[in-house]
Order: C-alpha cells, then structure tokens, then sequence
C-alpha cells in the first residue's frame, strides 16, 4: 500500500476573517503545521483548539515560515503587515499574498522583498462557502511552482502570468461581479417605480443575461462585505475611465457608511440600493 507523506511545508497564515479562517482550517487538515495571527486574536480560538500555534505579533508568525499567506482586508493591511513581517521573513521563503489590492501593490511588495523572499500574489474567486470547502478558484501571478501544491489544497490553481497579474485579473473579476450586483439592484428600483410586482421583476431578470448577477444578489450563508466592495470598486476605479464603475462604487461606499450594512454581505446592499432609489 502506498503511503502518503504529511506536509512539511511550516505555513504562517496571517488575517482570519471571513475568508481567511476556513482556508487556514483547510491547510491545518491537510497536516501542515501551522501558526496563525489575526489582529482579533480571539478569532484564532477555534485554529488553535485544532492544533494550529496562536503568534502574538506578525513578526512572530512568520519567523520560521516556509510559506506565509497573507489574507487581508486591503492595501492599507497588507502595508501595515509587511512593515511588521519584512526583517523576520526568512530567506528563501515564499509569501503568498492572496488579499484584494491590485497588481501597484503587488508591484510595491515584490521591490522590497526581491532577492531574499519570492512574492507570489494569489487572490481568490468564490465566497466563504467554496472557501470552506476548498472550492477557491486562485488567480496565482508570480513564480508558482514552489508553493502550487500548497494552494491547490485550497481549490483549483490558474495560472495568469508574471506578479500582479494574478492581482489585476480579481480586480477585473470582482468589478464584473460587483457592478452586476449593482445593476441588478437598480433595474429591481426601476421595477419598484414601475409599480411592478418584485417577485415578477426578479424572476425575469434572472432567466435574462443577468442571470448570474440575480443569483449572487440575493444569496444566502456567504459573505462579500459592503465595505470591501467598495474598496474593490475603488481600486478599479482608479485604474482607468469607468464611468459605471465610479457610480456603482458611490453604491457600496454609501453602503458601507450605513452602520447595519456596512460589513454585511452584498446582497444585503441591494435593498439599500433600491430603499435610496425613490424621488
């Protein structure tokens, strides 16, 4: 018989929310030894009871790390981690960056690490549930070959070319996601000032070519948080001319300024975007 070898690959996983605690739980079943951090340290309660090491301070995590990944909520963490992890990264190892935070950041980070640490950026495609899973589709930029097997772990590997690609392919990915959202939201307010019935409106756009974006806005048991929305949208937006965008970003930055939706899932937005929608 055949016998399978347990990773031993020492992986640092640094951010724990939403996304970032089912896709460490994925590697810690898979054997690899694990230490965590988050900056709610009690959000590591459940990893450590499973067997993972609680860090103290990012610096600490990484410190003996093969491979760290980093999960966070944008450019502005990501930064904030970096300063913290970059005189304890050991030479030779790999940091994954799988945030959302666009290919300038990516860029940013490959210039300080280079020569002594090989930066790949990875974000993911999907929500908390195909994260659970480890159904991730992983937009992976960067020399891969190192840590491939490490990511598989967490869904399917594509691969889409030199660092940051990886990072500007999920900012299209999420735009496209996001501004169908969006739409759907504001044809639903048009329907409302119709006098349509919503069920009826909802039902044919969903058979139509916003199939897709219908079905995401009304989803259940994920999470995409409206404030992240509308810092992924941001980021698109200053990118290049995007008229549509620039508004469908003034919808979740709204959003996100509203206490009870602020950090609820999108599809929560779209009833804040068709409540704001009335004259």
């Amino acid at each position: 018989m055949e016998q399978r070898t347990q990773p031993t690959e020492r992986v640092a996983f640094l951010g724990l929310g939403h996304m970032g605690a089912p896709m460490a739980r994925q590697l810690l079943a898979a054997g690899h030894p694990l230490t965590v951090w988050n900056r709610t340290a009690a959000k590591a309660e459940p990893l450590v009871a499973e067997g993972a090491r609680l860090a103290s301070t990012p610096a600490d995590a990484v410190r003996d790390a093969d491979v760290v990944i980093t999960m966070l909520a944008g450019p502005d963490a990501v930064r904030s981690v970096a300063d913290a992890i970059l005189p304890a990264l050991r030479e030779g190892a790999y940091w994954v960056e799988m945030s959302t935070v666009g290919p300038d950041v990516v860029r940013e980070l490959g210039e300080r690490v280079a020569g002594r640490v090989t930066l790949v950026d990875a974000p993911v495609a999907g929500s908390t549930d195909k994260a659970a899973a480890g159904q991730l589709g992983i937009l992976a930029g960067g020399d891969v070959d190192g840590v491939a097997h490490v990511l598989a772990r967490l869904g399917t590997v594509t691969r889409t070319g030199p660092a940051g690609s990886g990072a500007a392919l999920k900012l299209v990915v999420n735009t496209a996601l996001l501004g169908g959202v969006a739409l759907v939201a504001e044809t639903l307010a048009l329907a409302d000032a119709l006098g349509l019935d919503g069920d009826a409106a909802r039902t044919a756009l969903a058979h139509g070519p916003l199939g897709g974006a219908v079905a995401r806005a009304f989803a259940q048991d994920v999470h995409f948080g409206a404030d992240l929305a509308a810092k992924d949208t941001a980021l698109a937006a200053r990118v290049a001319e995007l008229p549509v965008i620039k508004a469908v970003a003034t919808h979740f930055r709204t959003a996100a300024a509203t206490p009870e939706t602020a950090q609820a899932d999108i599809s929560h937005t779209v009833s804040h975007i068709r409540a704001h929608a009335t004259t």
